[in-house]
């Protein structure tokens, strides 16, 4: 092991032998924690080439079992996004598409940093369980269309242990270690399609658009090479996504959006991922095509019925999609009034994120009790005009002191000045053909 530190260390490469008898070792507890958080650093420094990187994607997917909708009859296609403040589409995103008749594998991941986790989101809903078993899940995706679940202990075992040493080692924040732990984990869904939301702007984990592209690229080709379409879409992290942030806020945001309500850029994003999942899934043929069946599962009510669905197979209390007061809510709510006359010009997602943290809505460690009920309603956007003691936010604590102190949160992460230019929600269009600027 010392040799294959030092010789990544020294900028060389290992061969895909040595990746797959490497990651089966780690995952057999005969390579211990230290020597693998030694060599991660490494590739953080020195990246890997892409033989490597298909050798460690293939030993990782190959780590655990795999989901099979053989004689299904249906397209199977799934979405991952790289995280963000507000970022809640995925909770539309499921029902949407499988109401659609398409199988849809919904398989998330936690709060991570200052962003927020699918998975905390619909443990909010009271009695809702996303440690669904494989085999428990792949039955209800077969007679539902849709589970959401976190990774299972079943699938690629070897990135949950790596992904743990990148959180604790500073690593995570490295292409090649982010695409392979990804594509291990989707490709062993059994997916015929995936898309692919990679964000980009200050609030993203890869700030700048040229390195989100690269990361987005990197992944298509791992999916390509082993028979997965991906579409990737380059958006918006430079403020948060809608109006809601905190766990049981979302929710509730997201089910407004599926009756057809919710913040224009919300909808916006989701229906155009939800399009890109459904030409990947060849369950429409044109773009136009995809947005009416999208359109419909909403104004029908069978995204809506879908939802439900599955918050009581999964056996959460599907109460909540009638009655928001089912969610958990918090006992303190305070109004942020803008400070002066003038135009918003930053709203930044990182030290809102932090906040939502500091009020109890994330972990500042692994085994923390999140609080689902905390967070803020933000309606304010970039580019609007707000006139002084005009309320643009509303805080959502546990305690009047976790309310002054997201305040002063708020106090900095919006700007109130005289000009700004987000950047646009949408910035390109990714294939394995050709990259579009949108």
């Amino acid at each position: 092991m010392a040799t294959l530190i030092e010789r990544k260390r020294d900028a060389g490469a290992l061969t895909p032998d040595e990746w797959r008898e490497l990651i089966r070792a780690h995952t057999a507890g005969d390579v211990p924690d230290y020597q693998m958080s030694a060599l991660l650093m490494a590739i953080f420094f020195r990246g890997l080439e892409p033989a490597e990187l298909e050798a460690l994607t293939d030993a990782m997917l190959r780590s655990g079992d795999q989901l099979h909708f053989e004689g299904s009859g249906a397209p199977v296609v799934d979405k991952h996004s790289t995280g963000g403040v507000g970022d809640k589409t995925s909770l539309l995103l499921a029902p949407m598409v499988a109401s659609c008749g398409v199988l849809v594998p919904m398989m998330s991941g936690r709060g991570l940093g200052h962003t927020g986790g699918t998975l905390d989101k619909l443990e909010s809903i009271p009695g809702f369980r996303t440690d669904l078993r494989l085999r428990d899940a792949e039955a209800q995706i077969r007679r539902l269309g849709c589970a959401m679940i976190g990774q299972t202990p079943e699938i690629a075992p070897a990135d949950r242990q790596l992904y743990a040493l990148r959180d604790v080692t500073a690593t995570v924040e490295s292409i090649p270690l982010i695409s392979a732990s990804i594509m291990s984990k989707k490709l062993a869904e059994g997916l015929d399609g995936l898309v692919l939301d990679v964000k980009a702007g200050s609030g993203a984990f890869i700030p700048e658009p040229d390195r989100a592209r690269v990361l987005a690229e990197t992944m298509i080709a791992l999916g390509e090479a082993r028979g997965c379409r991906v579409v990737a879409l380059v958006t918006a992290m430079d403020r948060p996504l809608g109006h809601a942030l905190g766990n049981a806020l979302e929710i509730e945001e997201a089910i407004d959006g599926l009756r057809g309500g919710g913040p224009a850029d919300l909808l916006e994003l989701t229906f155009a991922l939800g399009v890109e999942m459904l030409l990947v899934a060849g369950a429409a043929s044109t773009s136009e095509e995809a947005r009416r069946m999208l359109e419909d599962s909403i104004a029908s009510g069978r995204a809506l019925e879908r939802f439900q669905a599955i918050i009581e197979a999964q056996g959460g209390n599907p109460a909540v999609v009638d009655d928001p007061a089912a969610l958990p809510q918090a006992p303190v709510e305070r109004i942020w009034a803008a400070p002066h006359d003038g135009i918003v010009t930053r709203i930044e997602p990182r030290p809102i994120g932090r906040a939502i943290t500091a009020l109890g809505g994330g972990r500042l460690k692994v085994g923390d009790a999140i609080d689902p009920a905390v967070g803020f309603l933000i309606t304010a956007k970039p580019g609007d005009r707000v006139s002084r003691g005009q309320p643009l936010a509303t805080i959502l604590a546990r305690t009047d002191a976790g309310a002054g102190e997201a305040a002063a949160a708020l106090d900095a992460a919006i700007v109130v000045g005289e000009e700004g230019a987000p950047l646009p929600l949408v910035l390109e269009r990714i294939t394995s053909a050709a990259v579009e600027t949108r």
